[in-house]
């Protein structure tokens, strides 16, 4: 009897605190929601419901004017077409390049591997604006690009093209940690007997061991597309031409004299966010499996 009594209690304790954990994941869930929901609401109001007292969340009428002046105003779908090309770009090269960085220094054996990847896991300390000026620099001053002499001077480099934000990025330190860290989780059997049949190692790497990591390659494209396609600070300092502005380049028209059109800019803030949202919906299994598989050896 007392028995049952613990078991009851132990029951009605864990069931308890299941109640409580779902109450507590509602209302933080809720909370994160909540911006969203107001962005959208804000894109279909009138502006005079915008910032009305007392706050009206539902509009008195739904309107898709704001929708249509965001892409009026600005070339919004020139701005689509060069953030998606970038982003696309970004993650194509971060996936090739980072993967076979993170290969070889998982399956390699070399003198410099273990300082290397030290050095490596140094530069992911260092936060990303303490290197613009260099990386400008270093754009700006490449030699026979963009009308540069042999020393690099005269002309502008590769400022102000797409190389500008696609070269910096190829290869990035956090891709190749984390490729290197599913490697890591990889036998070594399958590529010691390619090896005695005679593959080449840049084969074994592509057509055994890539094929292997689409959880990781999943999880880093998901990563890599929303860092390129929310960039801001970096394309904004390198390109100077309005042709070759990016969608959120293209939201800071709506700001000003001072002055916010609130309107047109949650609607192309939600247009903005569609093909991060698409991408995650279709890649969400390997986001899943990336996220428990990854980093698991050190």
């Amino acid at each position: 009897m007392h028995t049952a009594s613990i078991q009851s209690y132990a029951r009605r304790k864990r069931a308890l605190g299941t109640v409580l954990f779902y109450i507590v994941a509602s209302i933080i869930s809720l909370a994160m929601f909540l911006p969203f929901l107001w962005s959208l609401l804000t894109s279909l109001k009138p502006d005079d419901e915008i910032f009305a007292l007392p706050i009206k969340w539902l509009p008195s009428q739904f309107t898709l004017e704001h929708y249509r002046d965001a892409f009026t105003t600005v070339p919004f779908f020139k701005y689509f077409g060069n953030s998606l090309y970038l982003a696309v770009m970004g993650v194509v090269t971060n996936l090739f390049f980072g993967s076979l960085s993170g290969y070889a220094f998982a399956k390699l054996s070399f003198k410099l591997n273990k300082p290397l990847f030290r050095v490596l896991l140094a530069a992911m300390m260092i936060p990303g604006v303490v290197t613009m000026i260099p990386s400008f620099y270093v754009l700006m001053h490449i030699p026979f690009i963009g009308g540069n002499d042999w020393l690099g001077n005269g002309g502008h480099g590769l400022v102000n093209s797409f190389w500008a934000i696609i070269l910096p990025g190829a290869s990035g330190t956090f891709a190749v940690f984390f490729m290197r860290q599913f490697f890591l989780t990889l036998p070594n059997d399958m590529m010691e007997v390619a090896r005695i049949e005679g593959a080449g190692e840049f084969r074994i790497f592509w057509q055994i061991y890539l094929p292997l990591t689409k959880p990781a390659l999943a999880t880093l494209g998901i990563f890599t597309f929303q860092a390129g396609w929310n960039a801001f600070l970096w394309p904004m300092i390198v390109l100077n031409d309005p042709a070759k502005h990016t969608i959120q380049m293209g939201l800071q028209a709506f700001s000003y004299n001072y002055q916010t059109d609130f309107g047109p800019m949650m609607a192309g803030a939600l247009v903005a966010i569609l093909p991060i949202l698409i991408l995650f919906v279709l890649l969400q299994k390997y986001f899943v499996q990336g996220i428990a598989f990854s980093g698991v050896k050190g």
